[in-house]
C-alpha cells in the first residue's frame, strides 16, 4: 500500500506546479517592483549568469480562450465584481453601497460625505481600472479574471491591458448573510488599496 501512494503524491505535486504556472499565464508575470521571492534560509534567489537569460513562460496552448471557460454564476464573487467593468465609476455610486462592507464601505461613505460638502473628491473615478485611461474596447478584449473562495472569504483577481500597460487588481470579498460583499480593492500594479484612503 505504501508504494501506491507515492505516484499519487507525485501527481498532486506536479498538478500543484501546473496550477501555479497556469495562474501565472493567466495574470502575467508579477510587476517589476514586486517583492523578490526568497529561497529557504532567507537568501534571495540567484540571478541568471550573464548570457543565460531565461525565456518568458509560454502561455498554455489555447490561451487566451475565445470564450470564457465557464459562465459567471449568479451570486458568485465574480458576478459581484463584473458590473464594475461594465459601468465606469460604479464603485462611487452611492446606490451600490449594498455591495460593500467595511473597510471599503466606510471609505466610500466618507468619500460621499466629502463630495457633498463641496470640499472636493477623494477617490479617482475609475479605481476599478487601476486609474488607467478608460478604453472600453481594449479592456473588453484583454480582461481576464480568476476567482478563489475560501469559506466566507473570496478574492477575484482581474487583469487587463490598456495602451500596452498591464494592470492587475484584487477584489476582496466577504460573505454576509449569504451574499458576497466587497471588503477591499487592491491594485497589484499600482500598489494602492481602497482601505488605505483617508477621505476626511
Amino acid at each position: 500500500m505504501a508504494h501506491s501512494s507515492l505516484p499519487t503524491l507525485l501527481t498532486v505535486c506536479l498538478l500543484a506546479g501546473l496550477n501555479t504556472a497556469a495562474a501565472q499565464g493567466l495574470l502575467g508575470p508579477p510587476p517589476a517592483n514586486a517583492p523578490a521571492e526568497t529561497v529557504p534560509g532567507g537568501a534571495a534567489p540567484p540571478a541568471n549568469p550573464p548570457g543565460t537569460a531565461v525565456e518568458p513562460a509560454t502561455p498554455p496552448v489555447g490561451w487566451p480562450p475565445a470564450e470564457p471557460a465557464a459562465p459567471v454564476l449568479a451570486g458568485s464573487p465574480t458576478a459581484v465584481v463584473k458590473p464594475f467593468y461594465e459601468h465606469l465609476g460604479l464603485e462611487l455610486d452611492p446606490t451600490q453601497r449594498k455591495n460593500f462592507v467595511d473597510p471599503a464601505k466606510t471609505v466610500l461613505d466618507k468619500s460621499d460625505a466629502l463630495r457633498k460638502s463641496g470640499q472636493g473628491e477623494c477617490l479617482d473615478p475609475n479605481m476599478a481600472l487601476d486609474n488607467a485611461d478608460y478604453d472600453k474596447l481594449a479592456i473588453d478584449k484583454s480582461l481576464k479574471s480568476i476567482e478563489a473562495v475560501n469559506g466566507d472569504q473570496a478574492k477575484v483577481v482581474v487583469a487587463f491591458v490598456v495602451e500596452g500597460n498591464q494592470h492587475r487588481l484584487e477584489w476582496k470579498l466577504k460573505k454576509v448573510d449569504g451574499d458576497w460583499k466587497i471588503s477591499d480593492l487592491l491594485s497589484v500594479t499600482g500598489e494602492w488599496a481602497l482601505s488605505q484612503y483617508q477621505c476626511e
